[in-house]
This record gives structure tokens, C-alpha cells and sequence, in this order.
């Protein structure tokens, strides 16, 4: 409170006592070289001063610029071309104190920093002359005002260096190519180079499904309505829909809305709507994936217990059962062991 001093006597009571107005000033004086003082944190040379840097077209300013007290003037408008962009020769430099209010003009590239009496905490302002700077109207701080390159389909098909034709040559010689599997055995060709004796890891094995009943058994025992708990990833939810997925894989699927936003989608799978539930929330999970019963929603500081913890081993839950949770996607595929997962955009 304005004016005031709290003191707390010895018998834990509280007195509000005026403040003289000499112990007020220098109470705030004593905050204040508290609150600027130097930690220590950063090692720094006597000629060292921390600046902050402020641009006439630009809204982004530099905070806390090491600079040293004998570099020239020239020499700091060379150094905050490669932060502003302006050049030495367009660049008017003025001294502002630490309420940014002018101190000096730095219109004199010979002279040294440190003839100007900077201190921690005042800023450079750069004054930009350039009337074709691209910085100007905020071009630098607006992307939209930039001009973009844009080039005809026409013209980019002539191009001999295009993505398309380079997809082109790399699936000819291999119809799985993509751009992921590219990037990944050139990982694969750095660490061979860095060990010679290093060895990529076993794809995983994929199985098709094509048995159209596939864990029918598991989803006959899911009902509508059911509190459910997916195993991978402890993510509780409430059963939504039971039954077949067309467009996603063969047999039994179970669509669940989580507690919380860390679904799929909105009870929708390759178009069709099976339920409703916010964007997010939705997920298409087979049976064995999860288990049902007591799976209250959890509280904001809950954690896992340890008998869930166990749950990716699989469990005699209702609708559970061994492997990994996989929830619905492209394909009708599934890896065999482990957190397999099939995902619907």
C-alpha cells in the first residue's frame, strides 16, 4: 500500500505505520539497484556495456547487445547491419538513456563508443535513411508486404531441377520411394560412415488382416456407453460406437471419445460420421487395445497408478487383451508388436 510499512510486533500482530518520505525514497532506490544489479552470471570485460538496439522501421528490438566501448562508431554500424539489415551508410545512430529519452546524436563514425558515456540499459536507436530500405512500411515485419517469386506450371516442368522430376527418377528406380525414406537412409549412410561396424535397425514386420471377423470375440463384450481405458498412453474415454470401419482396416473397431483432446478426429473415419464428439477427442481403436470398466475420468493432478501401469501387458480387462494399442487408419495392416498404430486423417 501506497505510504506504508507493514511491521509484524513480536505477539504476531500487524501495524500499518506511514512512511517517511525519506525511507520511502530510499526503499525505492534499494529496490532498484537490486532489481539492475549485476548477477554475475555473464563474465564481462571493464570496456563491456550491454545496450539494447532499436530500429525506425522495425517493431522487434534487440535487448542487451555486448558491446565494447572502444569499438568506433563505423564499427557498431557495421555490426547492427547484420541484426537490422541497414547498411553503415544509411544507418543514423542516436543515444537514448535508460527512459529512452536522447542523450546524444552518434553522428561521428571516428569517435569511440565510449566517448558518448553509454551505460547498461541504453538503447541505440537506428535511424534508417534509406528510402528503398526493405525494411521500410514494415516489409521486413510483415511478410505479406513482400513480393513473392511465382513461376507458371509451365515454366516449372521446363525446370531440370524440380522436386517432381526428381520424385520421377528416384520411384522409376524404386516405386516406394518418399521423401521420409530418403531422409532416412542417408541417416542410416552417416552412421555406417561414423561406424563401420553399425547396423540399421529390423523393419518392422508387417501383417495383413484379412480375416473380416478380426477381434469380433473382444468387441461382442463392448457396449455402447462403457468407460474405457486404451492401453498405450493410459488415455480414458467413454465407448462410442462398436462395429465395423469401412475404408480403414477388416474387422472390429471400437470408436472411443477421451476425456480429453488427444483424439484422431470427431467420430468421423474416411468421411462417414459413426458418432459425434468435439474435433480431438475421437479415436477408432481395436478391442484388444483397451480395456473397460471403473476408468473414471481423471482429476487435473492425477497420475497413473501402478495396476495401470501394467496394462501394456495385457490384462484380463473387459474387451482386453495382449499387444499394443492401434487405432484406426489407412491401410489394413498392422505391425506385429509393440504400439502399432493406424491413423485416420
Amino acid at each position: 500500500m501506497d505510504g506504508k510499512i507493514k511491521h509484524v510486533a513480536a505477539d504476531g500482530s500487524v501495524v500499518i505505520l506511514d512512511a517517511h518520505p525519506t525511507i520511502k525514497n530510499h526503499a525505492t532506490l534499494a529496490l532498484r539497484q537490486w532489481t539492475t544489479m549485476d548477477s554475475g552470471g555473464q563474465n564481462r570485460g571493464d570496456s563491456t556495456v550491454l545496450l539494447h538496439v532499436s530500429h525506425s522501421n522495425l517493431a522487434r528490438h534487440f535487448h542487451e547487445l555486448r558491446l565494447d566501448l572502444h569499438m568506433t562508431v563505423g564499427a557498431l554500424k557495421d555490426k547492427l547491419r547484420s541484426h537490422t539489415g541497414t547498411g553503415s551508410a544509411h544507418a543514423y545512430l542516436t543515444l537514448l538513456d535508460d527512459s529512452n529519452q536522447p542523450i546524444a546524436d552518434m553522428d561521428d563514425d571516428s569517435r569511440m563508443l565510449g566517448y558518448y558515456s553509454p551505460y547498461d540499459g541504453c538503447t541505440v536507436h537506428i535511424t534508417d535513411l534509406d528510402p528503398y530500405s526493405l525494411a521500410a512500411n514494415g516489409g521486413l515485419d510483415n511478410v505479406n508486404l513482400v513480393e513473392k517469386y511465382e513461376i507458371s506450371e509451365e515454366d516449372y516442368m521446363k525446370r531440370n531441377d524440380n522436386f517432381r522430376k526428381f520424385k520421377e527418377m528416384k520411384q522409376k528406380k524404386d516405386p516406394t520411394w518418399s521423401i521420409s525414406k530418403e531422409m532416412k537412409m542417408r541417416e542410416y549412410a552417416r552412421l555406417k560412415k561414423l561406424d563401420p561396424s553399425w547396423e540399421p535397425p529390423p523393419e518392422p514386420v508387417k501383417v495383413v488382416i484379412d480375416d473380416p471377423e478380426h477381434q469380433k470375440e473382444e468387441a461382442d463384450a463392448i457396449v455402447v456407453g462403457m468407460r474405457c481405458q486404451v492401453k498405450i498412453g493410459k488415455r480414458r474415454g467413454e465407448v462410442k460406437y462398436v462395429g465395423r470401419v469401412e475404408g480403414v482396416g477388416l474387422g472390429f473397431w471400437v470408436g472411443v471419445q477421451y476425456d480429453e483432446p488427444v483424439g484422431r478426429n470427431d467420430g468421423k473415419a474416411k468421411g462417414t460420421a459413426y458418432f459425434e464428439c468435439p474435433p480431438g477427442y475421437g479415436a477408432f481403436v481395436r478391442p484388444r487395445s483397451l480395456r473397460v470398466g471403473d476408468f473414471p475420468e481423471r482429476g487435473l493432478d492425477s497420475e497413473p497408478s501402478d495396476d495401470e501401469e501394467d496394462d501394456d501387458e495385457g490384462g484380463d480387462g473387459g474387451g482386453g487383451g495382449g499387444g499394443g494399442a492401434e487405432e484406426a487408419g489407412g491401410g489394413q495392416s498392422a505391425r506385429t508388436g509393440g504400439a502399432a498404430e493406424e491413423r485416420v486423417e
